[in-house]
């Protein structure tokens, strides 16, 4: 790394900031990290930041101690002491972003709570924003007015269910019609990889009350590996029933993946069922709420820290975040 950058981790998982710290091949800089007795907190930079282009680590989900406002309120006010001491610029890297689902009025009088998240990181003077695979990429991108950057964990999976499907026939399936353009990138980066065709199709999904209904399909599934990608799982409620449609119709076996695992606790029972082989997910949220066997069992995270690392390097030197992304 050159000398002018500086990255700090306010993210709590361990494994994650030791694995970032080998892709960066430097460690993160000291930080104070002070609660008081109130519940206030400071955090200041133990090394100066003058004149430095800085990057702060931390993904924006609850865990124990900590909710999801205590990390954004904390986020939003370290990105303010480092501009007050004169960094040079300051990104926020923030794999998991809070309140990216809420990011349009689904009923009358509904807050846009995407859109107020970017206006706090722009009070604050946020340079750019990188996150990976938020629910909705054009609401993202129109929210904020400071530089974002999206990464995206397609590769991750293609590379991952490449070498486990071999000359299988698949096909790739969206949980509901929103995840379509999802499905198909992956659809299409996969069926490059194998040099095969690879099968499309989706499921309905309406959500009313909490209540998911739905029952229209599309795409052949019978005799086939099926590929159900989402962005992000929380219930699991959309992934269980989708894959056992795709089972009642004939498919072979039915793996499921999706960039965030931001598990609640009913993950446990409603991803124990059959119909799902293999339940894939980055390490972008660590499954804190996951205890249940049946789906420890069949749970994998794929790394996505090599993928934030190099995305760093390229803010860093202006380098191609397109690129990177192969597009």
């Amino acid at each position: 790394m050159t000398a002018d950058l500086v990255w700090f981790a306010l993210e709590r998982d361990a494994g994650f900031v030791q694995d970032l710290s080998n892709a960066l091949r430097a460690a993160p800089t000291a930080h104070e990290d002070r609660s008081f007795e109130d519940g206030e907190h400071k955090l200041r930079p133990l090394a100066s930041v003058r004149g430095r282009d800085v990057y702060i680590v931390d993904s924006l989900y609850g865990q124990d101690g900590e909710t999801v406002h205590d990390k954004l309120v904390k986020l939003l006010f370290f990105v303010g002491a480092l501009n007050d001491a004169a960094a040079a610029r300051v990104t926020a890297v923030v794999p998991y972003l809070a309140y990216a689902r809420k990011d349009r009025k689904s009923r009358p009088r509904d807050p846009v709570s995407t859109r107020y998240v970017a206006q706090l990181m722009e009070a604050v003077g946020t340079h750019c924003v990188a996150t990976l695979d938020v629910h909705n990429l054009a609401a993202f991108q129109n929210a904020f007015r400071c530089r974002t950057e999206h990464l995206e964990a397609n590769p991750l999976f293609v590379e991952h269910f490449a070498a486990r499907v071999g000359t299988t026939p698949v096909t790739v399936i969206s949980p509901d019609a929103g995840g379509i353009k999802r499905a198909e990138a992956f659809r299409q980066r996969l069926e490059q990889r194998l040099r095969q065709p690879v099968g499309m199709g989706f499921a309905e999904k309406h959500r009313s009350g909490g209540v998911v209904s739905g029952e229209a399909f599309t795409g052949d599934v019978d005799g086939r590996t099926v590929i159900v990608i989402d962005d992000l799982i929380a219930t699991g409620t959309t992934l269980a029933r989708t894959a056992e449609t795709c089972r009642r119709r004939g498919a072979a076996r039915v793996h499921c993946a999706a960039t965030h695992g931001a598990f609640s606790p009913d993950a446990n029972s409603a991803l124990a069922t059959d119909a799902i082989a293999s339940l894939v997910v980055t390490d972008s949220v660590p499954p804190l709420a996951i205890h249940a066997e049946a789906v420890r069992g069949k749970l994998e995270r794929l790394s996505c820290t090599g993928l934030v690392a190099e995305a760093i390097r390229r803010l860093h030197t202006d380098g191609s975040i397109v690129e990177l992304l192969g597009q």
